[in-house]
């Protein structure tokens, strides 16, 4: 199916400038339409205004970087960005130190059941 850049211009935009993750290329074949609107959502933060370029950038690294998500090409991307727009590797890092806050419901979750496991081994009887 061939599709002109008027049709679905916000998928074409970041195809052309380099935003466009290839795993999305099924999506997109099977369904333009829900893909262009759901691109145009997501690309909402960066057209508005709202938050100034380079909290957008810090923002996508985090997301990108984070342990639910982990994905090297946008999180390069970002990076490159940030350091474009002025933004400091400490900066940066910073961003990267927060985003690794994400993994602690691991703990959150493990934790507790470690505690628990290790006061039910206490209560069995030992088997000397």
């Amino acid at each position: 199916m061939s599709r002109t850049n008027s049709e679905y211009p916000v998928v074409e935009g970041m195809k052309a400038g380099g935003g466009w993750n290839e795993l999305w290329d099924g999506l997109y074949e099977m369904d333009p339409e829900w893909t262009e609107l759901y691109m145009k959502m997501a690309m909402q933060p960066f057209q508005s205004g709202l938050i100034p370029p380079k909290v957008v950038q810090l923002l996508c690294i985090a997301v990108d970087a984070s342990a639910t998500h982990m994905y090297a090409p946008g999180t390069r991307r970002h990076i490159q960005a940030a350091l474009d727009m002025g933004v400091t590797p400490e900066e940066i890092l910073e961003v990267l130190k927060l985003a690794t806050i994400v993994g602690i419901h691991s703990c959150n979750l493990g934790v507790p059941i470690l505690v628990e496991e290790m006061a039910a081994r206490r209560q069995r009887p030992s088997e000397d």
